[in-house]
């Protein structure tokens, strides 16, 4: 599993340990509260890490139940994509969506609101998710067939002389819409060293360019065949 922060990624062996845990009410907490709190705890630390490393050591508490190795996993299978929910919240803030800018008031409409918004931000994010094409989605996951002549029409746009500013991947795939939406929101093509890949809000931003640009192109079409000048 990967380490995040400033140590670079790497494949971690690991032990898996669970069981169940009660958890005594502070002392300072208000007598009415319950004596205990029964929770599972899960212990994932690493075996082998390499020299000079600190080995990777989750301890997770949760409400969930892990009777099972397959129920541990499932628990740490959602502690690790914390960092995508992460990267989610930040759409939704102050880096794309500026939901809590927002003056309404009444919590109804607020909720949807939060609810346009999460549908944006999950748009955004599954794009950095496909990015580099280890998903394996196809490009029909966020786009239809009647948008492809238009996609590729952008993409030979956005493409550069040298190989290395060239879009590498199939046009079927969701990579390759990936790479588009980026390049719309303002990242450089480049994947060497030093060159960071797009993130959320660069994807957003490419959204937002990419829309316009597709109502346009409809629009174009659609005025050629009623046979308007």
């Amino acid at each position: 599993m990967p380490a995040r922060g400033t140590r670079p990624e790497r494949q971690a062996n690991v032990s898996l340990r669970f069981g169940s845990v009660s958890l005594r009410r502070p002392h300072t907490a208000a007598r009415d509260r319950p004596e205990a709190v029964a929770v599972t705890v899960v212990d994932v630390c690493e075996i082998d890490p390499p020299a000079g490393e600190e080995p990777v050591h989750w301890r997770l508490l949760t409400t969930h139940p892990a009777g099972s190795a397959g129920e541990a996993r499932q628990i740490v299978g959602w502690y690790r994509m914390r960092w995508s929910i992460e990267q989610v919240f930040r759409s939704l803030k102050s880096h794309c969506l500026r939901i809590e800018d927002s003056q309404i008031e009444e919590a109804g409409c607020f909720t949807k609101l939060a609810m346009v918004a999460l549908i944006a931000a999950v748009r955004a994010m599954q794009l950095v998710k496909a990015r580099d094409g280890s998903t394996g989605q196809p490009i029909t996951d966020a786009v239809t067939p009647a948008d492809l002549p238009a996609l590729r029409s952008v993409s030979r746009s956005l493409e550069g002389r040298t190989e290395k500013l060239k879009n590498p991947f199939d046009p079927k795939t969701l990579a390759w819409l990936a790479w588009i939406v980026a390049r719309l929101g303002g990242w450089s093509g480049y994947t060497s060293k030093g060159y960071k890949p797009a993130g959320p809000k660069t994807m957003h931003h490419g959204l937002l360019r990419l829309d316009g640009i597709l109502i346009g192109w409809n629009l174009a079409n659609r005025s050629a065949d009623d046979g308007l000048p």
